[in-house]
């Protein structure tokens, strides 16, 4: 990134109980949106692969799906504002633009940002919300203190354990983490299935059964113990009631409120 972009020390305010809505206005956009989700589908699986192969470090996998979502972001904040989108995102966080396109681009901006500070920061969860509606979809950002929710599957990396343990144990200690690692990548292949199933392809599934959908996931780590959590959600029929032409940056709706008092441990702080 450029110097300026090192400069950036992020602006929870950006993200805080925001979320993107998005227009779903024909077929052809909702297939967008449906391929996009499978691509999420799809790095859960090879996720799952990375981990249920013990040549693979764990902090690889980790990674990978840390670059996947960052470059998301990155491709987002490019299609909104072109290959400025850096300079437009400071811009906003500066006061000097108050425009739609700024407000949108430092929304990726900041999630950009904070995926990137995971690589070195612990403790500092994604816990990002995404929702499909009859006419659109919403991608809530958040980011929660803590490693873990309370529905998480926890594997361990002996790579990162800092314990000094003598031979015995440390040969125990590393078959263990590999077991949690390949009971934790059964448990991620099921995501995929659920992403599969709340965002159905539109030429396959009555528009009925497909208006609405969402899922809530979560990632951490500290130390040595790696998190990980994907379920389905269901979307408020009453949280919109007028359409929306063009993406846009609203309130999150009762569903990110929901998902808070029932996954996060107490004491949790939610950007």
């Amino acid at each position: 990134m450029s110097e300026r972009t090192v400069r950036f020390n992020g602006d929870a305010e950006v993200l805080y109980r925001q979320a993107v809505r998005t227009p779903l206005p024909d077929e052809d956009a909702e297939r967008v949106f449906h391929e996009n989700m499978m691509d999420v589908a799809d790095a859960q699986v090879r996720k799952a692969e990375m981990l249920e192969d013990p040549d693979v470090p764990l902090l690889e996998a980790y990674e990978k799906q840390l670059e996947g979502i960052a470059a998301t972001y990155k491709r987002r904040c490019r299609h909104i504002a072109g290959d400025d989108y850096e300079e437009v995102a400071l811009a906003y966080q500066r006061g000097e633009r108050t425009d739609r396109i700024g407000a949108l681009t430092a929304y990726y901006f900041e999630g950009l940002w904070r995926m990137q500070q995971r690589f070195t920061v612990a403790d500092m969860m994604f816990f990002p919300i995404i929702l499909r509606y009859p006419d659109s979809f919403t991608v809530n950002i958040r980011f929660a203190s803590g490693y873990k929710t309370t529905e998480s599957v926890l594997y361990e990396s002996p790579e990162h354990s800092t314990e000094d343990l003598d031979e015995e144990y440390a040969e125990t200690y590393y078959h263990e983490s590999l077991y949690s690692q390949k009971e934790a990548a059964e448990q991620i292949k099921e995501t995929a299935e659920i992403l599969r199933e709340e965002f159905p392809h539109p030429d396959e599934v009555p528009f009925d059964e497909r208006k609405y959908g969402g899922i809530v996931s979560a990632g951490g780590r500290k130390g040595s113990v790696f998190s990980s959590m994907l379920q389905s959600v269901e979307p408020d029929p009453d949280r919109f009631t007028e359409p929306v032409d063009e993406p846009t940056l609203v309130d999150e709706g009762p569903e990110a409120a929901r998902t808070e008092r029932e996954l996060l441990p107490d004491g949790c702080i939610v950007i």
